[in-house]
């Protein structure tokens, strides 16, 4: 697969401009799952787009997530539904397993082309993340990786309502496995038994690296991802995070800011992206990087359904580590002398306690629900 066939996006307005074009011009079939739509502009111009691809006979299926696009009535979609196309929820709202969410973006025109990343169909992500708008990242790519996403949104789709007896088992492959190309993997992680694939190539490139570049909206990876990225710091290598200044989740910066310290003392480089609210998923491990829509914290690597892919091209991965330089020039470093100088007790039990419900309580609660879900 050569070079041509991933292409970044690096803001909403771009973003949204390659979708709707590539919607346009579907004629077979389109696929949607995302997190979050909303009653918007562009959520209008979106749904209006897929409307039309309905009536030029494309077969044309949405996959929401019932938490995520809690406040979408379903009445919007009827203008698609009359056209003949096919709307889900993912997940309607049960407290048995209320915890169990679909974070991943997804767009695929007739399985040929794809886009994946960050970006959720709302108008806070219009803009370049500079000026305007949240800051994120999404990607465009062709060929084979195209269809294996069809296949795993089709697996999805199939079991939006969670409730087939058959889900159990699905949970331990398709929701949690990884797909093989030639200069590229997909990586697909949920809920449930067996190792999460994303953790599993991300480990075991950190376990040999030498520069480790990070993005992360929410930052806080669990005891393994922890310690791997400690380590490449302490043999040595280069380790930068840029993590948010501003963030739509305060409780997750909070959390975060709780391992500032540590990071800081073991020689990891921190920065805060400071112009606007950082959504980018991105990391760069050498000569590979990853893209997606996981966080590196404990709900996207141990609870949400997440997609993400390995690229090695080393044209993508070069614009990759420019795109890290790009954030990295609109950041603040934070000094390891004057972050200690700044804690207080109070700081401290805030951040203690936020790492608390983020980082064991939701994990917990997962394991629950899965134990009484298989019941």
């Amino acid at each position: 697969m050569g070079d041509d066939a991933f292409q970044w996006l690096r803001s909403g307005d771009e973003a949204y401009a390659a979708m709707l074009a590539a919607i346009a011009e579907a004629r077979h079939s389109l696929r949607l799952e995302t997190y979050i739509f909303t009653d918007s502009a562009v959520g209008r111009q979106l749904r209006d787009g897929l409307v039309e691809a309905c009536r030029r006979g494309a077969r044309v299926q949405v996959l929401l997530d019932a938490f995520g696009s809690l406040n979408l009535p379903e009445s919007f979609w009827a203008p698609l539904v009359q056209a003949g196309g096919d709307f889900r929820w993912f997940n309607p709202l049960d407290l048995k397993r209320f915890t169990f969410r679909d974070h991943r973006k997804l767009l695929i025109c007739d399985e040929r082309l794809a886009f994946v990343g960050g970006y959720n169909i709302a108008p806070e992500y219009q803009g370049d993340g500079v000026t305007q708008g949240w800051r994120d990242l999404g990607l465009k790519l062709s060929g084979p990786q195209a269809e294996d996403l069809a296949f795993a949104f089709d697996a999805m789709f199939a079991r939006a309502d969670l409730q087939h007896p058959t889900f159990t088992r699905w949970r331990k492959s398709a929701a949690r496995r990884a797909v093989p190309r030639p200069d590229s993997e997909l990586l697909l992680s949920g809920p449930g038994r067996g190792r999460n694939a994303i953790k599993r190539a991300l480990l075991a490139d950190l376990a040999q690296a030498r520069r480790v570049q990070i993005i992360a909206a929410y930052f806080l990876p669990a005891g393994r991802v922890r310690r791997a990225l400690l380590q490449v710091a302490r043999r040595g290598g280069l380790v930068q995070l840029v993590l948010p200044g501003k963030t739509d989740v305060p409780i997750a910066r909070v959390a975060s800011h709780g391992l500032y310290q540590r990071f800081l003392r073991s020689g990891v480089e921190i920065y805060e992206y400071q112009p606007q609210i950082l959504h980018t998923k991105l990391i760069v491990v050498d000569n590979a990087c990853y893209a997606g829509s996981a966080n590196l914290d404990t709900r996207s690597l141990h609870i949400n359904y997440e997609i993400m892919l390995r690229l090695t091209q080393p044209a993508v991965v070069a614009e990759a580590g420019a795109i890290f330089g790009d954030h990295l020039r609109l950041s603040r470093r934070i000094s390891r002398r004057t972050w200690r100088a700044s804690r207080t007790f109070w700081n401290k039990l805030k951040e203690w306690w936020a790492a608390l419900l983020l980082g064991r309580l939701d994990r917990l609660v997962m394991r629950w629900q899965l134990r009484r879900w298989r019941r």
